[in-house]
């Protein structure tokens, strides 16, 4: 996504930019899909130049000529029916996250917009607040698609300490996972969270290339992480909806949290994540133990204060 922060590119044909998401999206699909994976017969003595499959034998697996498939790996997105989608999702064995990357990315690719627009800042409604204030003992959470912590109760507020160290506001996961000396420490399992988050990041991204705010962060992560410029350019995406985050709190130590993640319609791209600990578990007592701490604590017990850093007015101004 390098230089489409520039403001001298943002009247170009935005189409553009999806059809070359295509284009690197489908190749990585096609690379880790072996013949062998495919049900394809190897011919003896073959040499092959690409280690996944040919674009012709993605074509012959989709049912659709190897033309098409060509001018649809390049972009042409134009008047794609849904059985040859299903048939080219099937033939590079796409999971559901990777199927609707690919039609949010065939839908870009087929449509035109004005130049990018700064979106308004993202509220959490005070009813919702209450909700999350009236979860006693589970630390609940409304994130954005991007990784912003937009609310949370005291004992998420708590929980997550080391992400709301960060002056910037509001706290971002993501930047807290690439950029935070702390970060390895608190996420027991690293590398699996930098994994789901770059893949959910990548999935945000092809709702909607040109939300400025997630643009702006995916270039301030591929500048500062190497770590995140890798993972990026594999152009993983994944749906992240329930599993156990294990963590290592500085204050109670180890904690194994299962959690759930529900979306909100007030706004795009929210969503409800709950960690709900085993009843009378480690972890369980770890977090009544913080409760106690984050009440003798005044720090965390503030919200996090409105990011001033993009004001945002009653309407949209272009950037």
């Amino acid at each position: 996504m390098a230089g489409r922060n520039d403001p001298q590119v943002t009247n170009r044909d935005i189409r553009g930019d999806f059809r070359a998401e295509i284009r690197e999206f489908l190749g990585t699909r096609r690379a880790r899909v072996t013949p062998e994976q495919a049900g394809l017969p190897l011919y003896g003595g073959e040499r092959r130049r690409v280690t996944g499959l040919r674009r012709e034998e993605v074509a012959l697996l989709a049912g659709i000529s190897s033309e098409y498939y060509t001018r649809l790996e390049r972009g042409n997105a134009t008047g794609v029916s849904e059985s040859v989608i299903e048939g080219i999702a099937q033939a590079l064995q796409l999971d559901e996250a990777e199927r609707i990357h690919l039609l949010d990315l065939l839908r870009g690719a087929g449509t035109s917009r004005p130049p990018r627009r700064r979106p308004a800042q993202q509220r959490v409604r005070s009813t919702v607040q209450r909700v999350l204030d009236s979860m006693a003992g589970t630390p609940p959470f409304i994130l954005s698609g991007r990784g912003d912590i937009l609310a949370a109760n005291h004992l998420g507020r708590a929980l997550f300490s080391p992400v709301y160290a960060d002056p910037a506001r509001p706290p971002n996961n993501a930047r807290f996972i690439f950029l935070s000396p702390h970060a390895t420490e608190f996420f027991r399992h690293w590398n699996e969270v930098a994994n789901d988050t770059v893949a959910m990041l990548r999935a945000e991204a092809g709702r909607d290339l040109y939300d400025r705010r997630l643009t702006d962060l995916i270039g301030e992560l591929s500048t500062r992480s190497e770590e995140f410029r890798r993972r990026w350019a594999a152009h993983n995406v994944r749906m992240h909806t329930t599993g156990v985050k294990l963590l290592h709190h500085p204050v109670v130590g180890d904690l194994d949290l299962p959690f759930e993640t529900f979306p909100l319609p007030d706004g795009p791209s929210q969503f409800l994540l709950t960690y709900t600990p085993e009843p009378h578990s480690p972890t369980q007592d770890a977090l009544n133990l913080l409760a106690s701490w984050a009440a003798a604590n005044d720090d965390v017990e503030r919200p996090a204060p409105a990011d001033d850093s993009h004001p945002a007015d009653s309407a949209e101004t272009p950037d």
